[in-house]
């Protein structure tokens, strides 16, 4: 089995520290998976060391598509950050073709009112 991270590219981090051997902290991020905007911390990082076999990022828009898709089509309320793995596989920096794959979705907590997909806050 292969453990594939996958993270924001505007919040690249673990990447960077994966790459690096060691944390490499970031003075920025700016994505709306606003649950990996923080720098990977001591106890997470050695189990990356450990289990992870590669980190991966993904655009901004790759991840709106993705969160849309799963909506859309499972009719599964998940956050920006559930959505980054799946849009690894569909922007095609993962592929798992021919393979068997696990994605976990998780979180719902998206404000409904500022959907990213959204062009005009509906009128109360």
């Amino acid at each position: 089995m292969k453990v594939i991270a996958v993270e924001p590219a505007e919040a690249a981090d673990a990447a960077k520290s994966f790459r690096a051997g060691h944390i490499v902290p970031l003075d920025h991020t700016a994505t709306i998976a606003d649950g990996l905007r923080t720098t990977v911390g001591e106890p997470n990082f050695a189990v990356m060391q450990r289990a992870v076999d590669d980190v991966v990022t993904v655009s901004e828009a790759a991840i709106v598509d993705a969160m849309r898709r799963i909506w859309e089509t499972l009719k599964i309320v998940i956050e920006p950050s559930a959505a980054v793995p799946y849009a690894a596989i569909l922007d095609g920096r993962y592929l798992v073709a021919g393979r068997r794959a696990g994605v976990i979705l998780t979180g719902g907590n998206v404000d409904l009112d500022a959907l990213p997909w959204m062009t005009e806050k509906p009128q109360a």
